[in-house]
C-alpha cells in the first residue's frame, strides 16, 4: 500500500510541475494585464511603472521560478482586479464549488447505479431500452441547456426554486455552507442537478455494461445453481464486482465536476471557483487564472491518488502486483 502511495505521489508531482509550466505560459499569452488595469488611455510612463510593480519586465524564467516558489507555499500573489491575495479569493470560493461538485456526484451515484442495475437485470424489457435511450439523451445534452430548462421550469414557470445565487449561508470557521439553511438547499438543487444529469447517464450505462458482463461469469452461474436468491446474486455478487470501474469513473468525474463546473456556475451565478475563473479571464487577472489551473491540477492529482488507494482496497490483486513489481 505504501509503495502505491509513493509511486502515485511522484506521478502527481510530475503532473503538477508540467501544469505549472503550461499555466505560466498560458497566462503570458492571455492578454496584456497592464492595458486591462490602466485602460488604453494610459501613458507609457504609467504602463512602465505598473509593469515594473507587477514584475512583468523581468525575464520569463525569473517570473516562472518566482511563481513556482509561491505556488509551493500556497501563495499566488495579488489579484490584479480585486487587489487582494489570490489565496483569500480561492478560500472564499472553494466551499461553494466543493459543495456543488459533491452534491452532483452523490446525485449521479444515487440515481445512476440503481438505474444501471435495473437495466442489466431486466435487459430485455422495454423499460431497460427506454433507460438506455434516455441515457444517450442525458449524455448529449450540454450542461447550459439543462440549466436553462431547469430555470424555465422550476423558477419561471413553477416558482419553486431560485434561479441564481447560493442562498443564505452559515460560516463554520473559514468554511461557508448553504447546506444548513433552507434557502441554501433550495439554491443548490438546480445547479447540482444540471451537473449530475450527464453523469447519471454515464454511470447508468457503465453499471449496466459491467453488470451484464459479470452476470455471465462462472461464479454467478454457480451461485444460481446453489439456489441463492436473485437479489443476493445481483447485489452481493454482481454489483460488488463492478466497484472498480465505478470508483474510476466517480473519481474522474469528481475532478471534472470541481474543475469544470464553470458552465453551471455561470448559468446560475453560483459564487464558486468556476465563476471566479471566468471573471479573471474577462479582467486578464493572470494570478487568479494561474492559481485556478494549479488548483485544478492539484485536485485531479489528489483524486487519482485516492482512487488508486481505493483500487488496492477493493481489489487485493493490485496490491500483490505492486508488491511483486517492487521486488
Amino acid at each position: 500500500m505504501l509503495s502505491i502511495l509513493v509511486q502515485r505521489s511522484l506521478h502527481a508531482v510530475l503532473v503538477i510541475l508540467v501544469v505549472s509550466v503550461l499555466a505560466f505560459l498560458l497566462t503570458s499569452l492571455v492578454g496584456d494585464p497592464v492595458a486591462s488595469i490602466l485602460g488604453i488611455q494610459a501613458t507609457p510612463e504609467d504602463r512602465a511603472i505598473l509593469a515594473e510593480r507587477l514584475r512583468l519586465d523581468e525575464p520569463w524564467i525569473v517570473r516562472y521560478l518566482s511563481f513556482l516558489g509561491g505556488a509551493i507555499q500556497g501563495e499566488f500573489g495579488i489579484s490584479y482586479s480585486a487587489q487582494r491575495p489570490v489565496g483569500d479569493l480561492l478560500l472564499e470560493r472553494i466551499p461553494a464549488t466543493m459543495e456543488l461538485a459533491f452534491s452532483a456526484l452523490i446525485l449521479s451515484l444515487a440515481i445512476g447505479i440503481p438505474l444501471g442495475v435495473f437495466a442489466a437485470v431486466y435487459r430485455d424489457s422495454w423499460v431497460s431500452s427506454a433507460l438506455m435511450v434516455g441515457s444517450i439523451v442525458g449524455v448529449s445534452l450540454p450542461t447550459f441547456v439543462v440549466g436553462i430548462l431547469l430555470i424555465f421550469l422550476f423558477s419561471v414557470h413553477l416558482g419553486w426554486l431560485p434561479s441564481f445565487g447560493r442562498g443564505e449561508t452559515v460560516d463554520i470557521g473559514w468554511w461557508s455552507t448553504g447546506l444548513l439553511t433552507w434557502s441554501g438547499l433550495k439554491a443548490l438543487i438546480m445547479p447540482a442537478l444540471s451537473l449530475a444529469i450527464s453523469q447519471v447517464a454515464l454511470i447508468a450505462r457503465l453499471v449496466r455494461a459491467e453488470m451484464l458482463e459479470v452476470l455471465q461469469t462462472d461464479y454467478v452461474r454457480f451461485a444460481r445453481a446453489r439456489g441463492l436468491a436473485p437479489r443476493k446474486i445481483n447485489l452481493s455478487h454482481a454489483l460488488r464486482n463492478t466497484l472498480i470501474p465505478i470508483i474510476t469513473v466517480s473519481g474522474i468525474q469528481l475532478g471534472f465536476l470541481v474543475a469544470f463546473a464553470i458552465v453551471a456556475e455561470a448559468v446560475f451565478q453560483w459564487p464558486g471557483l468556476g465563476l471566479l475563473f471566468l471573471q479573471a479571464l474577462g479582467n486578464t487577472d493572470l494570478p487568479v487564472i494561474a492559481a485556478f489551473l494549479m488548483l485544478a491540477a492539484f485536485f485531479f492529482s489528489a483524486i487519482n491518488i485516492i482512487v488508486d488507494m481505493l483500487y488496492a482496497v477493493a481489489d487485493p490483486r493490485l496490491r500483490v502486483k505492486v508488491a511483486l513489481g517492487s521486488t
